[in-house]
């Protein structure tokens, strides 16, 4: 089993970590790193062809690694479906969860799910550099499994034994290899007390309608003013998070100028993209009508110096 199978266009970190993994082995990525390839004119990712591939790919295939909501289009994977194909052909599925946690509901145990990883500083709110977080299969829990070995990780009820043979401790904790930090954790803590509070389905209730009303409301605004405002992002609520990915034909990255002089946060990624996020948490829908004023001016040349100091949108 020599091949890893991914997404179109992941985040340039995984292709790093991906690709430098297989030279690491003496292999090429060239040819053992595979993507799942759009069809022609169109965006995103078929569930149906990402399936098709892991079929084609069988025996040879070592690894499944995609992120859970694509960080480009905002699609958001059908993730129990991947692990399920993943496992018929006898290979491991894992997911990049960056834009996926504290975005969607996750049920990674129950989806078979055998690893995955995020960061915390996105949806989670906790701060550029703040720790990441993994979760690794119970099924895969088992002490004699290779890993790369760190104090950390070491059972706590014999780590001061300073014995010299590793115990893992029999959860996620036993691949980790050094502190986490101490104050970004005190932070990470009091975001993730906010997420039980609310509740994610109770978030993610309100962000089906929220980023629902963004997207018609991008739709209006562009038709009255004749602009071709294309959203990459599925039309399907169930495949996408709060994350709405737009190209502005005729516009591009003047539109997300505009946008920020008006005091809106969204982002530009390269080669065409405008990335706008109303997020449950916080954003309101009143933020989202304050959004379309500021793109309706932004559409019809109407600018000014700003309307606060407020950012209404954000872009994750």
């Amino acid at each position: 089993r020599v091949k890893i199978l991914t997404e179109h266009r992941p985040f340039p970190s995984d292709t790093y970590a991906l690709a430098s993994h297989i030279r690491f082995h003496g292999l090429d990525p060239k040819q053992h790193l595979v993507e799942v390839q759009p069809r022609e004119g169109e965006h995103t990712l078929r569930t149906e062809d990402i399936l098709a591939k892991i079929e084609e790919l069988g025996d040879e295939l070592a690894l499944v690694l995609f992120g859970g909501v694509q960080y480009y289009t905002g699609q958001f994977f059908d993730i129990a479906a991947i692990a399920e194909k993943t496992h018929a052909v006898g290979a491991h599925a894992g997911f990049d969860l960056a834009h996926a946690a504290g975005n969607v509901p996750l049920r990674l145990h129950d989806w078979q799910v055998d690893f995955a990883c995020w960061c915390t500083y996105k949806y989670l709110n906790s701060g550029p550099g703040s720790v990441g977080g993994a979760f690794i299969h119970e099924r895969h829990l088992k002490s004699d499994l290779p890993r790369f070995a760190g104090w950390w990780g070491h059972d706590k009820k014999t780590r001061f034994l300073m014995g010299p043979e590793f115990n893992p401790m029999p959860t996620a904790e036993g691949w980790q290899v050094s502190n986490a930090p101490v104050l970004n954790m005190a932070i990470h803590f009091l975001s993730l007390t906010q997420f039980v509070n609310a509740g994610m389905e109770r978030l993610r209730e309100k962000s089906l309608l929220l980023t629902g009303y963004a997207e018609a409301v991008i739709k209006e605004v562009g038709a009255k003013h004749g602009v071709n405002l294309e959203i990459i992002t599925p039309a399907d609520p169930a495949q996408r998070g709060c994350q709405l990915s737009v190209i502005a034909h005729g516009k591009g990255k003047l539109l997300y100028d505009r946008l920020t002089q008006e005091y809106v946060s969204v982002d530009w990624r390269a080669p065409n993209v405008i990335r706008l996020a109303p997020v449950p948490m916080y954003n309101s829908f009143e933020d989202v009508y304050r959004f379309g004023q500021a793109l309706e001016k932004c559409l019809g040349g109407k600018m000014n110096a700003g309307n606060g100091d407020r950012r209404i949108m954000t872009g994750e």
